[in-house]
C-alpha cells in the first residue's frame, strides 16, 4: 500500500542528505579568519559614512504602507479581469465600488501629504 510512496520518501531523504551534506561541507572548507572586510557591514565595496544605527523617517515606512496597500488592489482586481465577462454587470459594479474607495482613500493621502517625500 505504501509501495507508490517508495520514490518520494527516497527523494526526501536524499534532498535532507545533501543539505545536511553542503552545510557540513561548507563548515569544513571554508576559512574562519574574521577579517575587516567580513566584519564590514556593507558589501557594495565602500566605507560607511555615518552612524549605521540611524532611524528612517516615518514617511518612508508610510509610502512603503501605502504602496503594499495598491499593490494588493491589483492582487484582487486580476481575477475579476479574468472573469470579468461572466461576472457581468453585477461583478462590474462591485469592482467599480472597490476601485472607488480605494481611489477616494488614495485622494485622501495626497491631500495629507503623505505621498510628498522631503
Amino acid at each position: 500500500m505504501l509501495r507508490p510512496y517508495l520514490p518520494v520518501l527516497i527523494l526526501l531523504v536524499l534532498s535532507l542528505a545533501q543539505a545536511v551534506g553542503m552545510v557540513i561541507l561548507s563548515n569544513v572548507l571554508s576559512p574562519g579568519k574574521q577579517t575587516k572586510v567580513k566584519a564590514s557591514p556593507y558589501e557594495s565595496g565602500m566605507d560607511p559614512l555615518g552612524s549605521t544605527r540611524e532611524r528612517f523617517s516615518v514617511k518612508f515606512y508610510v509610502v512603503a504602507i501605502l504602496f503594499i496597500v495598491f499593490d494588493v488592489e491589483t492582487v484582487f482586481l486580476l481575477p475579476w479581469a479574468v472573469g470579468a465577462r461572466q461576472l457581468g454587470w453585477h461583478g462590474f459594479a462591485g469592482a467599480m465600488v472597490f476601485i472607488t474607495i480605494l481611489t477616494v482613500g488614495l485622494i485622501y493621502e495626497w491631500k495629507k501629504g503623505a505621498l510628498e517625500w522631503d
